[in-house]
């Protein structure tokens, strides 16, 4: 059975969660995580998960379990890579982050999977026929041939000598080719990116308020944030 092991720290606990294809589901085929218990098959506590944040399933094509994003404002953190559409594979290993919430594959299970890619079979070649040799007719001696008498060899070239006063050039001194050093320029370091905080989004009047005001109300019209989004807001440049 195709299976894949969550585990996550939630108020102090340690939980862990094994998601497989026939467990019972929100939404059929697949488990959907995030804080509301009424459209999710994992309910996490963290104010900054969103109410519907992520789902996981199984893709029979490609034999592993996939994640997909359903908070685009609040986009989840796979393995360092922010998932703001479409999906993503999962392994063993993986850390998702949910706001500030975090959550890891401890194990996948996928029976009669292979990740080794299917071995392609060539058909093969026919071998080239060798021609037969064509055979050399051998040259026949006449009986009245007679083999020419060889030629004396012509006398060598008497190879001149140096005269005892003569004095070879001395050799002319090589100058040493300038090398020119060109300066080293400093890497400049880029300062780290601010990152963006968490926020509750008022569902009457639609603006901000800080987490502090989750029990307390909305800091502008006073109404309950017990049903808030959580919202990314970008950092101010």
């Amino acid at each position: 059975m195709n299976a894949l092991t969550l585990q996550w720290h939630d108020a102090g606990q340690t939980k862990t969660q094994k998601i497989h294809k026939t467990q019972p589901s929100k939404n059929p085929g697949t488990i959907r995580i995030g804080r509301d218990p009424v459209r999710c098959d994992i309910i996490l506590s963290h104010p900054t998960v969103s109410g519907l944040h992520i789902e996981i399933f199984f893709n029979a094509e490609q034999q592993r379990f996939l994640i997909k994003n359903l908070r685009e404002q609040n986009p989840p953190l796979v393995d360092g890579q922010k998932l703001v559409q479409g999906e993503m594979p999962l392994s063993e290993g993986s850390i998702i982050y949910l706001g500030q919430q975090q959550l890891k594959v401890t194990e996948i299970s996928v029976p009669g999977g292979s990740t080794v890619p299917p071995t392609i079979l060539t058909p093969p070649q026919p071998q080239a026929t060798n021609p037969p040799p064509i055979p050399v007719a051998q040259p026949q001696i006449h009986h009245n041939y007679y083999q020419p008498k060889p030629t004396p060899q012509s006398h060598q070239q008497p190879q001149p000598q140096l005269h005892p006063n003569y004095h070879q050039p001395a050799p002319q001194p090589q100058v040493a080719a300038h090398h020119h050093h060109h300066p080293v320029t400093p890497a400049v370091q880029q300062q780290p990116q601010p990152q963006g905080v968490y926020g509750l989004q008022c569902p009457r009047c639609k603006k901000l308020s800080s987490y502090k005001n989750l029990l307390l109300g909305c800091q502008h019209c006073g109404h309950s944030l017990q049903d808030a989004l959580s919202v990314l807001v970008p950092p101010s440049r």
